[in-house]
């Protein structure tokens, strides 16, 4: 190894890159561990805790707690909040109480809040039992929110003022403040009145460049937007995007502020309920861990129970197929098209459910639309199944002629019978996966519960009801 001494350890910052480099550099972290650990500090001090938290998680699991001791406590906090939730939580609960209560009360409040709400609930009591006092009530009232609302995401790090301060009174106390520990939302500065109701705010730079004399009051934007503790943190996130905001104030029933949600939270959380709400629409219960450290227990429970529900659906279709049983053995040409018009009806469904469920998200549809939406989708089916159902008469009647007798000589009033069916399969699965979010909405389940395979299942059933009455309808006294 060469002196690291004269090359201090760093890595860039960058996704797969960053780990990629973090692997290589790992080796030596080892080698420093086992012969000089004292120097670890100031061979590491260029590397950001993201990366640092990289090389930790390539290190062996039982070699991590003994690079953090070896860092300042402030570090290794930093590190731990970065490192992976699993191996986060292994560590704290290999180190004792007192040690981990050292590095968990260096976090910020959010940070800590979640990582004790990670561990058991033995574990994370002893270790909360060891915090000083101010963070230890800090913590416990962050806890006391729903992980999945706007208290649960924020963080009681932030910079307020007095509305009646004077401007340069103001930027002592923001100075004292900065100088006297960490401070996660230093990007705006809130107007409080006596009582702590918000009042207004102001950048950093508006504070600075107010002249000298001028109140707080003079120069604070008085509209704020601001949300309550409660708030589902998907509302959060919009709101966050609809204004440009870097933070957004939490506020109290009197208007009190009392955190603050942070733009790398909101992004975390949208993260979060993304991947949860695309696994549902895989046709799964979302996992509560990532994909790679899941248990095959865990992962079979997730993914089995669906796909019975959906294999259950899908016998309603053999059911289908039974009762028309008859008519197939007069008319086995009608068995060549069933894949086409129960996969068309599915992917319209699919689509429909996908834009109903996004749209849902974004907030651009709420749950008294589903009338208005009822009404485009209506049309839409219409119009796209009237597309593949002559795309469908198309096909039939080409094959015809470059094949005669492929579909018989009534082979017109099969592909009359395969373009109705397709006009309406397609009508209904557009109308069918549109309407499903607004009802399991209204019923109280997420509408990403949706997915694409339950409602494919779904138009399967009603599509081949429609392909084999539009077939008993139209080829009555020839092929059945």
């Amino acid at each position: 190894m060469k002196d690291q001494r004269h090359a201090p350890l760093h890595t860039p910052t960058g996704g797969h890159e960053a780990r990629g480099v973090a692997a290589l550099i790992a080796p030596d972290i080892l080698d420093l561990l086992d012969s000089d650990p004292a120097s670890i500090p100031a061979e590491t001090e260029e590397m950001h805790p993201a990366d640092l938290a990289d090389v930790a998680e390539a290190l062996p699991r039982d070699r991590v707690a003994q690079l953090l001791s070896a860092l300042s406590a402030d570090r290794a906090a930093g590190v731990l909040e970065y490192l992976d939730e699993d191996l986060r939580s292994e560590i704290l609960e290999t180190m004792t109480t007192r040690q981990a209560a050292e590095l968990v009360t260096q976090m910020t409040p959010d940070e800590r809040a979640d990582v004790l709400e990670e561990l058991e609930e033995e574990t994370a009591g002893d270790i909360l039992s060891e915090i000083p006092k101010q963070e230890r009530e800090e913590t416990e009232r962050l806890l006391a929110y729903e992980p999945e609302s706007a208290g649960g995401l924020m963080t009681t790090e932030f910079v307020s003022v007095a509305e009646n301060t004077r401007v340069e009174e103001a930027l002592a106390a923001v100075r004292r403040i900065a100088r006297g520990g960490r401070r996660e939302a230093m990007h705006a500065i809130y107007a409080t009145d006596q009582e702590g109701r918000l009042k207004g705010v102001m950048s950093l730079h508006e504070l600075l460049a107010a002249p000298d004399g001028a109140l707080v009051s003079e120069i604070a934007w008085e509209e704020v937007v601001t949300v309550p503790p409660d708030m589902d943190r998907e509302e959060v996130a919009r709101l966050t995007s609809n204004y440009d905001l870097v933070i957004l104030p939490v506020v109290d029933s009197a208007h009190r502020i009392i955190g603050v949600v942070t733009v790398d939270d909101v992004i975390d959380a949208l993260v979060e309920e993304h991947t949860e709400d695309v696994q549902r629409f895989g046709g799964m219960e979302a996992l509560d861990e990532p994909y790679m450290q899941i248990g095959f227990a865990a992962m079979i429970k997730k993914r089995g129970g669906w796909l019975a529900v959906l294999l259950i659906g899908e016998m309603l279709t053999a059911s289908v197929m039974q009762g028309f049983e008859m008519e197939l053995n007069k008319a086995l040409v009608l068995t060549i098209f069933i894949p086409l018009i129960i996969s068309s009806g599915g992917n319209s469904g699919s689509q429909a459910t996908s834009l109903i469920i996004r749209a849902m998200a974004l907030g651009e549809v709420r749950l008294r639309d589903w009338w208005r939406v009822a009404l485009r989708e209506l049309p839409s089916g219409l119009v796209l199944g009237a597309i593949l159902g002559i795309l469908g008469v198309i096909r039939i009647v080409v094959w015809q002629q470059l094949w005669p007798g492929t579909y018989g000589e009534h082979y017109l009033l099969v592909a009359a019978v395969v373009g109705i069916a397709l006009l309406g399969v397609v009508t209904f699965g557009s109308l069918a996966g549109s309407m499903l979010p607004f009802v399991l909405r209204r019923i109280g389940f997420d509408p990403a519960s949706a997915s694409a395979p339950f409602v494919a299942t779904l138009v399967d059933v009603t599509g081949l009801v429609i392909y084999f009455y539009a077939a008993a309808f139209l080829l009555q006294g020839t092929l059945l």
